[in-house]
């Protein structure tokens, strides 16, 4: 896969030599050369030091045979106007778009990019972790609108239902696990405690889960 980077901050240079090192192609764009010394010294793809929406910057780099654009700046605006312009005239097949300050992120979705809010979503993982109990997250999809929780079932809800403990909205059981085996649970489906349950969640439907299974310590 060839895939051009826009940014060689902390991000885009840990990015691309983990993709380098996976046998892809990869060029990077950043308009300050000092930038490229945070590549790994191993790193053999191509740097390309201009200003990414100058004219011919992307040509250069082979936005035309690009597999994948990843937009990782500090400037929320250069990421989503790099990302709409490669998917809309480029018609790059994978673009996704680092999002840096959380206000900005409307403009990311008003475009249809993927994202990644890492400020947003660090955030919350801490919170996550500082509160860490029975249940804690395992996956965060987008930034963080739906995540999969992973909950040891506690001994209040032997032999009840998933109907009777689960928050009804916002919230679907993905797997139970039961002595090494797992499968699709029903809303029927009776719990044992010690079994293991992972549940796709919205954040108001997770924290309603945790208060329900521990309260504030859960």
């Amino acid at each position: 896969m060839f895939v051009i980077l826009v940014g060689c901050g902390r991000v885009g240079s840990e990015l691309a030599f983990a993709l380098y090192q996976r046998r892809h192609q990869v060029a990077v764009i950043d308009h300050v050369g000092a930038s490229f010394d945070h590549l790994h010294p191993d790193y053999r793809g191509r740097t390309i030091e201009a200003e990414v929406l100058a004219e011919g910057v992307l040509q250069k780099a082979g936005v035309e045979e690009a597999d994948a654009l990843c937009a990782v700046t500090n400037s929320d605006a250069v990421n989503a106007v790099v990302g709409r312009i490669a998917t809309t005239v480029y018609k790059v097949p994978k673009v996704v778009v680092r999002n840096y300050d959380p206000r900005y992120l409307p403009i990311h979705d008003a475009f249809g990019l993927d994202v990644v809010s890492s400020t947003a979503w660090g955030a919350q993982r801490i919170e996550e972790l500082l509160h860490r109990g029975p249940g804690h997250t395992v996956l965060s999809a987008g930034a963080g609108e739906v995540e999969v929780e992973e909950l040891r079932v506690p001994d209040a809800w032997e032999g009840r239902s998933l109907a009777e403990v689960l928050p009804r909205e916002g919230c679907l059981p993905v797997a139970l696990t039961r002595a090494g085996h797992a499968w699709l649970p029903l809303a029927d489906t009776r719990l044992n405690r010690g079994d293991l349950l992972h549940l796709s969640l919205t954040p108001v439907a997770r924290a309603a889960l945790r208060a329900a299974v521990g309260g504030e310590g859960a």
